[in-house]
């Protein structure tokens, strides 16, 4: 591990290689798991805001989840998190024609109706960040499900950190990048 301004990093997110393989995993981690996709307290009330938008994008079933338990729950250890449907799935999933999970956050986006991508959670996996009071745990998360993505990250030689840039420089700010970069480049010569 090492410090990056306040940020304590894990190696393995320059050690270790990812791209994710939609074709092989369907979109597995949207689906799997025992919790929804962590969110914190500025992208609940976006999630509030958007969702109007989103709506039409979603599944009957995920429409219900969220209009029963709200567009974001409160865990039991008072973690925010985006509902799921039967204990399962997001309910913010949405499938396509080869019935691969997909965002309906994320389709609202791309197709104009929102400015905003979906939860920084999700657009860093699988980097997870876990917030304390003097600094932010940065690490990566290793998840059987996405083997095939580790296998195809190794193959095309993209470690973690590229393939997550664009949401690390959402999360961190683009300076931070580019100190990660350095401190990738002097570890790897």
């Amino acid at each position: 591990m090492f410090q990056l301004g306040k940020t304590i990093v894990s190696e393995d997110i320059i050690d270790k290689d990812f791209v994710c393989n939609l074709s092989a995993c369907k979109g597995a981690c949207c689906i799997h798991g025992d919790a929804g996709a962590p969110l914190d307290n500025e992208e609940t009330k976006i999630l509030e805001d958007i969702y109007p938008k989103v709506k039409p994008y979603l599944r009957k079933e995920g429409v219900k989840a969220i209009e029963a338990q709200g567009v974001f729950v409160t865990s039991d250890d008072g973690d925010l998190e985006t509902p799921l449907i039967n204990n399962a799935e997001c309910a913010y999933v949405i499938f396509d024609d080869k019935k691969t999970a997909l965002c309906g956050i994320e389709e609202a986006y791309n197709q104009g109706d929102i400015s905003w991508k979906k939860p920084v959670s999700c657009h860093l996996y699988p980097i997870r960040v876990k917030d304390y009071t003097e600094f932010s745990a940065v690490n990566y998360h290793k998840w059987q499900l996405c083997d095939d993505a580790c296998t195809l990250g190794k193959e095309l030689q993209v470690p973690v950190y590229k393939f997550v840039k664009e949401a690390l420089i959402r999360k961190f700010g683009e300076d931070w990048y580019m100190e990660l970069e350095k401190i990738a480049a002097d570890k790897n010569r």
